[in-house]
């Protein structure tokens, strides 16, 4: 039993609250913030706050109409109260017994603040898979999701350390919100480790944000870029092109993808 020390905090998009919660296979309380966006918004779900209990486990519901996934996770955050916090998405279904193991890692790890576990992405998104327990450093740190990321929340609180609400979906640039915030953590001194053990799976189902490697996805490259690592964000970003230049660059070219996003680099430094 997780005895409360445990909370999921779930980012979602036009859902039935409720109905979310009972297919995840949740096993700890929670917090789940759901943005209201557009047309597709359920018929029914209006904004407000409510607490339920599914499964045993007690939920609080908050139904935003506003957009961006940086300011969900943040709302979240803040209205979270357990000794360990666990970032989740709405397409994450969980294992039996990964609430258990969360806490017990985190127990028998007293160095960690911040540890980042195994969850299966679907195939052709996968973009790590730790294979032993190990720090997570300045080298690293950029390959993990949200999902993979539970925390000591009075650490993570005390550190100052939220998501940006300039990348990801729904905000003004594209995705690296993940990279960023775990760069903004190893920068406010927290102890980062990676660990193998496994708490569940992706649905499928399509991106929210990815579009094809267009001229957006390139420069807003490049405005992450210089957030992550200012003066080298240039020397970083080729690297990063050239190393995928077979599958990223196949239409535009290395040349073109990389102006692009010197583009977005030279962006942010002028105007953020």
């Amino acid at each position: 039993m997780t005895d409360n020390r445990l909370q999921i905090l779930i980012s979602s998009v036009n859902k039935n609250p409720e109905e979310l919660l009972k297919v995840m296979n949740l096993e700890s309380d929670g917090v789940l913030v759901n943005q209201l966006i557009g047309d597709k918004a359920p018929a029914g779900i209006i904004p407000g706050e409510k607490s339920c209990e599914i499964n045993g486990h007690d939920f609080l519901i908050l139904n935003r109409n506003e957009k961006g996934v940086g300011l969900s996770r943040n709302t979240a955050l803040e209205h979270a109260t357990s000794e360990f916090i666990q970032f989740g998405d709405d397409d994450i279904v969980y294992d039996e017994g990964y609430a258990d193991r969360i806490i017990k890692e985190f127990d028998e790890h007293p160095e960690a603040d911040v540890l980042l576990f195994n969850v299966k992405a679907q195939e052709g998104r996968e973009t790590y898979w730790n294979e032993d327990y190990s720090k997570v450093s300045w080298y690293n740190y950029g390959r993990y999701p949200a999902y993979a990321i539970c925390a000591r929340r009075e650490k993570l609180i005390n550190s100052g350390v939220k998501y940006s609400l300039l990348f990801g979906g729904g905000a003004p640039y594209m995705n690296g919100e993940d990279s960023l915030f775990l760069h903004d953590a190893l920068k406010a001194g927290l102890s980062i480790y990676r660990t193998t053990v496994f708490l569940g799976r992706e649905k499928k189902g399509e991106s929210t944000w990815f579009s094809g490697y267009t001229d957006k996805f390139f420069y807003d490259r490049g405005v992450l870029y210089h957030f992550l690592y200012g003066k080298m964000a240039a020397a970083f970003g080729f690297r990063y092109l050239y190393k995928n230049r077979k599958v990223f660059c196949r239409e535009k070219g290395l040349w073109k993808s990389y102006r692009l996003l010197c583009d977005g680099i030279r962006h942010g430094r002028r105007c953020l």
